[in-house]
């Protein structure tokens, strides 16, 4: 059997074909760690991470697994490939709180462009249906923002990985096949368009678990009339849980190296 295609083997694979010179990450030698330090993170630990951009979640859970030799580990909670920003990781007995986690309110900063659409509502894919966007003004972005907060139905995207019959509604949707989508109610605390410089909106959100950031930059776009897609976002808070204390992957490689001395 062909072995799956991570997202970053895909990644690279598209640069070679639009002529770019691909920066392949470097395989590291494996170094054994000490028994007490891998005990730790056996017996449970919750890991803060700064996800860097082109990095699936799952991208993090795999290399951490190498760094520490462990089988038993996971995320609380998604975060797409272009975004950024907190990701909890939960080792050993810990895994059993991922879902507690997960329900936890999230908080998110991020930017949306106007004046056109995308098929995943993000820059995985390329912009169409241009529209004429000067005609929004300040007083238009904060009373569209606001028709978003309070609970709200809200139709994930086409592209997510909300699972129907068993199978991703991203693959249907590559496959073309036609996908019925259900409105799912969230909880929008704020949402605060904190900078503008068109056709680009600053933001800020605080939102309930199950809320898609990507389809409400889409509604977003819609209801100002010309059109929007998020085109950058960073997780910067999960409950108590703040970006500010979270390492990023050479960092967290870097303490590991420093106490398996």
């Amino acid at each position: 059997m062909a072995r799956k295609q991570t997202y970053l083997g895909k990644r690279i694979s598209k640069q070679i074909e639009s002529g770019e010179e691909p920066v392949k990450p470097v395989r590291k030698e494996r170094v054994p760690l000490d028994p007490l330090i891998q005990e730790a993170y056996l017996e449970g630990k919750a890991i803060l991470i700064n996800k860097p951009i082109h990095w699936t979640s799952f991208d993090v859970v795999r290399k951490l697994r190498g760094m520490l030799q462990i089988k038993k580990i996971g995320h609380a909670g998604t975060l797409d490939p272009l975004a950024s920003g907190l990701l909890i990781i939960c080792t050993g007995k810990f895994t059993k709180k991922i879902n507690e986690y997960m329900a936890a309110e999230k908080e998110y900063t991020g930017s949306i462009t106007l004046g056109a659409v995308t098929p995943t509502y993000d820059l995985e894919s390329e912009p169409e249906q241009p529209k004429d966007f000067s005609f929004v003004t300040d007083a238009m972005l904060h009373q569209a923002a606001a028709k978003f907060t309070g609970q709200i139905d809200q139709y994930p995207p086409v592209y997510s990985a909300i699972k129907k019959e068993g199978v991703a509604l991203y693959k249907l949707a590559r496959r073309g096949e036609e996908v019925e989508l259900e409105p799912r109610k969230i909880f929008i605390r704020l949402f605060e368009i904190t900078s503008v410089a068109l056709p680009v909106v600053q933001f800020r959100v605080i939102c309930s678990t199950g809320t898609y950031i990507r389809s409400l930059a889409h509604d977003f776009g819609k209801e100002l009339g010309c059109g929007g897609y998020l085109s950058s976002l960073c997780r910067t808070r999960i409950g108590e849980f703040r970006l500010d204390d979270a390492l990023s992957m050479d960092e967290f490689e870097q303490t590991l190296k420093s106490l398996n001395l």
